[in-house]
């Protein structure tokens, strides 16, 4: 064998490797794992050129990846002032009145609906905070977001408005907007009136929070999203200057209303890629959020919504689906009530079995027990994020569980019945709804939050599965990556105590002692 570019020992190394599932050592060639063996085997790996690096006691991984995350179009969702520490009104009243405007606007980001109690979001509990300047808060789930009356005048919205999607300009009884908009559409159209960082700030705060990312382990990210349009560009304009901290694979969206040209534009952006970046998939939306009204459910929520998917002609959703498949692209769909995951399941029901691995659902907050088996029957792997279960409480008192009602609050992100279903389980953050902190993934995994602990969580195996082994399944990637096997990426994550038997609680923190992509060292714990 060629002297390795890279070797690396550790005091154990968990390779997720049927055929081996324990080694201590790893050599690297160009960017691939060639060698897995015993510290007494690197004497053959190395040459003069070799980099050998010790980790001691640490425990070396396949690289973690976030399986739903938004690092690109984020940066723009999480401007302004952090709100995810607040939980009631006061709180939000006095941050807001401590945040600075900027370029004229007032913004912030991750705020908890539970922050208002029971009461209805209205612009006027913050009206009277720095008056004359507009206003954009952006609700924790990324689908809604509350504007005061200047904001609403920038952006000419003076009453309701109607939209393709399941959006809506939220009125009083007598037509005058509340300042809460929900889902994309409606927010759009306030979004061309917000301060627009230049390409120079957004490939800036990319890198940063790119290095971040890796600090906490993550080797690689699937995106759900292509942002305006333009990461292709910015991102090919980030590799010019140097390389990416993580492996990036981007899903743009297909929404309601899109054409037959739009779906040939769609295959055709598979082509597509940088070196560590690459589009790979679709994504759609088959329904909201539960907290906003506009998850598809089998019978309404108790407001009396949620029986619509967002797909005005749910078959028009399934007719794209399949031309997608006809042409080898695999899907990823946003299925968060019943009705969703039901109508997409059906969905992949139609494509027949040269379908399976190739369609994946996305974050499954509610799913009876007949859909459970299905997800392993179809292939069709399962994508969840634990630190959702955060924004929930186990007696039910929250915003979510309050919208779905015991008995659907009472089947909250069943992640372990999935995979004992036999489906495959992939887990992330969906930052910037949550943190992309990659040991948080795994300890919620193993110890979810709120109305979600009845299920209970996932063996730390399980978990470490998630953000390698069962994450690569979900991208169609189990043949070259999350495992730690010869001819696969050298994708490595090392930390300095062993995953699977740290306490889940101390998992987040849990020193990452090192960070490999593609071979190539991305983090290194001084």
């Amino acid at each position: 064998m060629p002297a390795a570019d890279l070797v690396l020992t550790a005091a154990r190394v968990h390779t997720l490797d049927p055929a081996r599932p324990r080694a201590e050592a790893v050599a690297v060639k160009d960017g691939t794992i060639v060698a897995v063996g015993d510290r007494t085997d690197t004497a053959d790996w190395t040459g003069p050129g070799t980099d050998t690096v010790d980790l001691g006691a640490a425990t070396l991984t396949p690289g973690l990846v976030d399986a739903h995350s938004h690092p690109v179009w984020g940066l723009e969702m999480a401007a302004g002032t952090d709100l995810s520490a607040v939980t009631g009104l006061d709180g939000l009243r006095a941050a807001l009145h401590t945040a600075t405007p900027t370029d004229g606007w007032l913004l912030g980001w991750g705020l908890d609906h539970n922050a208002f109690g029971d009461q209805p979001l209205d612009r006027r509990l913050i009206e009277d905070i720095h008056p004359g300047v507009p206003v954009f808060l952006r609700l924790y789930d990324g689908h809604s977001a509350l504007v005061n009356g200047a904001a609403l005048d920038r952006a000419g919205i003076t009453g309701p408005r109607t939209f393709g999607q399941r959006a809506s300009v939220v009125c009083d009884a007598g037509g005058r907007p509340t300042g809460h908009l929900i889902e994309h559409a409606a927010m759009d159209l306030v979004q061309p009136h917000l301060p627009t960082p230049s390409d120079a700030e957004r490939i800036a705060r990319l890198r940063a929070l790119l290095g971040e990312m890796a600090a906490t382990g993550l080797t690689g990210a699937h995106v759900m999203d292509l942002g305006d349009g333009t990461v292709p560009e910015l991102l090919t304009a980030f590799e010019a200057e140097g390389e990416l901290p993580l492996r990036l694979r981007l899903a743009p969206w297909c929404m309601p209303g899109s054409t037959p040209a739009d779906l040939a534009e769609l295959i055709a952006l598979q082509s597509r890629a940088g070196r560590l970046w690459r589009v790979g998939g679709v994504k759609f939306f088959m329904d909201g959020t539960v907290e906003g009204g506009t998850a598809w459910l089998e019978h309404a929520d108790c407001q009396g919504q949620g029986t619509d998917a967002f797909w005005p002609d749910p078959e028009a959703y399934s007719a794209a689906v399949r031309t997608l498949d006809a042409a080898g692209v695999g899907t990823a769909t946003h299925a968060i009530g019943d009705a969703a995951v039901r109508h997409v399941l059906d969905t992949v029901a139609t494509l027949g079995p040269g379908a399976r691995g190739r369609h994946r659902i996305e974050h499954i907050e509610t799913v009876p027990d007949d859909q459970l088996p299905r997800f392993a029957e179809l292939g069709v792997a399962a994508s969840m994020q634990p630190p959702h279960t955060a924004y929930t409480r186990a007696d039910h008192s929250d915003a979510w569980s309050r919208r779905l009602g015991p008995e659907r609050a009472g089947r909250a992100w069943r992640i372990r019945e999935l995979r004992e279903a036999g489906a495959y389980v992939a887990l992330g953050s969906d930052w910037p709804i949550a943190h992309h902190d990659a040991r948080q993934v795994l300890a919620l995994a193993q110890e979810p939050r709120g109305a979600a602990r009845r299920g209970g969580g996932l063996s730390a195996l399980m978990a470490l599965e998630g953000v390698t082994s069962h994450a690569a399944a979900a991208a169609g990637e189990a043949d070259v990556a999350g495992r730690i096997a010869p001819g696969h990426r050298a994708d490595l994550t090392a930390f300095a105590a062993d995953p699977l038997t740290t306490p889940a609680g101390e998992l987040p923190g849990t020193p990452i002692a090192l960070t490999v992509v593609g071979g190539s060292v991305r983090h290194r714990a001084v």
